[in-house]
Parts: structure tokens; C-alpha cells; sequence
């Protein structure tokens, strides 16, 4: 029951994660949901709000460990380098308000 509870969480984070933070191409918004990253990024943060060491320095570690693949495969970005300053931002409040929820 745990195990699904936690599904859910994750499932929920992913979703306002998707809606709310995009990667900036060529002056385009890209939001994470339809990029496919939003499940991968809520994955990866769950543990940090879940064990209370949510930081921004935890949060760009993360972001920098997930790779964006560009060109059919033929580049590699980390997701961080993708994202403008604001979307960070946007990002972290968002976590600190989903925490607060939990």
C-alpha cells in the first residue's frame, strides 16, 4: 500500500513538475511533460523531499545527472543546461511547496 501511495506522490510531483517547467530551444518553450522528462526529474527529486535534504545545490546535481538527448541521439545535454535560471527557480518552489503538502 506503501509502494502505491508513493506511485501516486511521485505521479502527482510529475504532473505540476510537467505543467510548470520547460527547457528553452531556440527561444521555444518546451515544457517538461511534453519533453517526457517530468516522470524522470520527479523520480529522481521524490527522495530528496521524502528525506528532508531538499537543497538547491541537491536539486541542480540531480538536473545536471539527467541527460537530454538532441539530433536523433547525436548530442547529449544535461537537462540543467537547458533550463533557463527562471525555470530553476520555479523548480525549487515548487518543491518546497510540494513538500510542505506532504
Amino acid at each position: 500500500m506503501a509502494n502505491s501511495n508513493t506511485t501516486q506522490a511521485i505521479e502527482s510531483l510529475a504532473a505540476q513538475i510537467g505543467e510548470n517547467v520547460y527547457i528553452d530551444v531556440a527561444k521555444w518553450h518546451l515544457y517538461l511533460s511534453d519533453a517526457h522528462l517530468h516522470t524522470v526529474v520527479a523520480q529522481k527529486v521524490y527522495s530528496l523531499l521524502e528525506d528532508d535534504e531538499l537543497s538547491e545545490d541537491a536539486v541542480i546535481k540531480i538536473l545536471r545527472g539527467i541527460p537530454v538527448k538532441l539530433g536523433g541521439g547525436k548530442l547529449e545535454v544535461p537537462l540543467l543546461d537547458l533550463l533557463p535560471m527562471q525555470c530553476q527557480v520555479n523548480l525549487l518552489d515548487l518543491l518546497e511547496e510540494y513538500q510542505k503538502n506532504m
